[in-house]
């Protein structure tokens, strides 16, 4: 398994082993196409990503030969100059159009005869409307992604190498008082840098970079960075996250960390957040099933008195987003293979003093885990005196 990072474009042929994981799941299926509207799903096979606005992309999967894929003529240059791997261009020229030109007429031209027609889950009604036929609803390239490729593996470690440093850049300036409107314009600054640097033809609208701290006040509400003005301040638990798309492929690092001081009322949380992060990745191996890791975190907190402080499952996936399927949650009953990626964040939230939480970018492999991304963890090593 490649524990090297990867800074070059695919090759046509990964591109086609991720065509073969696809349609391996049409033929299960018994599928005549699929239609992918998704622009992840797009990106995963064509490597070409753009955002989504009123010109419709879709990319049409037959069950053998080139991929079809409809698009804007304003974007073909665009498509080619990005694409990798055989890929037929049917364009439609605007929309809106006159009827018999549009991007609907050419999505039917696309899809010829095909009489049963898979189509994503989150694929738009427009679009799904359009299929004619027999349509399956059915998530054929989400489950291909979740076991990654030896490329993906080394883009993930690319990318977690880049936060990993960018994460030690911003622990280097939190201080009492910094603006973390500040600390955020600097550390991306710094973490798009060594991107380009690497990969001097990375695709920007590929690619994101985020580096903030919730101070304690706010800390205990995971999803709040609403105040981009809010300043550090004495003692903790701050929360760092830093999260990217490094050329189009996700990861993240989050840590829990004091400045001059730790409060008593946040050592006990600290210590019981931690010790469920061991048993985290201690439980995720492979043939463990997902949904028996995040139970024996709650069992821990719920022993410790903190099944009420918890707000979310222990993790999620990576790959050519930053928050995907699989995920490490109760209910969520498959069995965890080599090759797969996982956050492993369990967290603690108390109003009033704070939130506890850690997370990695964490890879399995045959015997085990390892983290790609690198930080310290333990209490001592996170209070800063500044």
């Amino acid at each position: 398994m490649n524990l090297e990072p990867i800074t070059s474009a695919p090759d046509a042929a990964e591109m086609a082993r991720r065509l073969a994981r696809v349609r391996e799941g049409m033929a299960a299926e018994n599928l005549d196409a699929y239609v992918v509207h998704c622009p992840d799903n797009v990106f995963y096979l064509t490597n070409f990503h753009n955002y989504v606005h009123e010109r419709p992309f879709v990319l049409v999967i037959p069950q053998e030969g080139a991929l079809r894929f409809v698009v804007p003529h304003l974007e073909e240059e665009h498509v080619r100059v990005r694409a990798v791997g055989p890929i037929e261009l049917v364009r439609y020229f605007e929309f809106p159009a006159p009827a018999g030109e549009t991007w609907a007429d050419r999505l039917r031209d696309a899809l010829g005869g095909a009489a049963r027609v898979g189509v994503e889950s989150v694929c738009p009604l427009q679009v799904a409307e359009e299929v004619h036929g027999e349509r399956v609803r059915s998530d054929i390239v989400d489950e291909a992604r979740m076991v990654k490729t030896d490329y993906e593996i080394g883009r993930v470690v690319h990318a977690s190498q880049i936060i990993s440093e960018g994460h030690a850049e911003l622990m280097a300036g939190s201080r009492p008082d910094e603006m973390i409107i500040g600390l955020f314009s600097s550390v991306t600054r710094s973490m798009t840098g060594r991107m380009l640097r690497d990969m001097p033809h990375a695709n920007m609208l590929a690619s994101s970079f985020a580096a903030v701290v919730q101070p304690p006040s706010v800390s205990h509400d995971p999803h709040n960075f609403t105040d981009v003005f809010a300043r550090m301040e004495q003692g903790g638990p701050h929360v760092s996250v830093i999260n990217c798309r490094v050329n189009g492929y996700g990861a993240e690092i989050e840590r829990s960390f004091f400045l001059n001081s730790v409060p008593e009322a946040a050592r006990r949380p600290f210590d019981v957040m931690m010790e469920a992060r061991r048993i985290a990745f201690e439980k995720m191996r492979p043939g463990e099933l997902m949904s028996e890791v995040d139970q024996a975190v709650r069992d821990h907190f719920e022993k410790h008195g903190y099944l009420d402080a918890l707000l979310h499952r222990t993790g999620h996936s990576f790959g050519v987003t930053g928050h995907e399927a699989p995920f490490l949650a109760v209910s969520y009953e498959r069995p965890i293979l080599p090759g797969m990626l996982f956050s492993i964040e369990p967290g603690v939230y108390l109003p009033g003093v704070g939130g506890f939480r850690h997370s990695d970018t964490v890879l399995v492999i045959e015997d085990g885990n390892v983290s790609l991304t690198q930080a310290d963890d333990e209490l001592d090593t996170l209070t800063f005196e500044r």
